[in-house]
């Protein structure tokens, strides 16, 4: 069945980095478009990354610029770097595939979840 499993979350300092790792399993990797979500407590969930099938990336404008996110095929796995950290960038984040290999990697829909993994970022 189709897994998604994130790691790398952690607490740092404003300013720091992190590197997260989505990694995939159950399905065709090369052929789906896969992103990352977050989720602040009592807020919604917000798409903060995508990639597509064929390399193009999307950002949200409130980490454009401090976020890259990259996917390593022969691994399965997605990643997002995330540097120059904030406290508003304290969130769940959650790895996310289309329902199927059309899904478009900024409009979804999205059919499949991870559990999510922490980041919290203190000032």
């Amino acid at each position: 069945q189709v897994q998604l499993v994130e790691s790398g979350g952690g607490s740092v300092q404003a300013g720091g980095s992190l590197r997260l790792s989505c990694a995939a399993s159950g399905f065709y990797f090369r052929s789906y478009d896969i992103s990352w979500f977050r989720q602040a407590p009592g807020q919604e969930r917000e798409l903060a990354a995508s990639i597509s099938s064929g390399g193009a990336e999307y950002y949200a404008d409130s980490v454009k610029g401090r976020f890259t996110i990259s996917r390593d095929s022969s691994k399965d796995t997605v990643y997002l770097q995330m540097n120059d950290l904030k406290p508003e960038d304290t969130a769940v984040y959650i790895c996310a595939r289309g329902r199927t290999p059309h899904t478009d990697h900024i409009s979804g829909p999205w059919g499949y979840w991870g559990q999510g993994t922490q980041v919290t970022v203190s000032s």
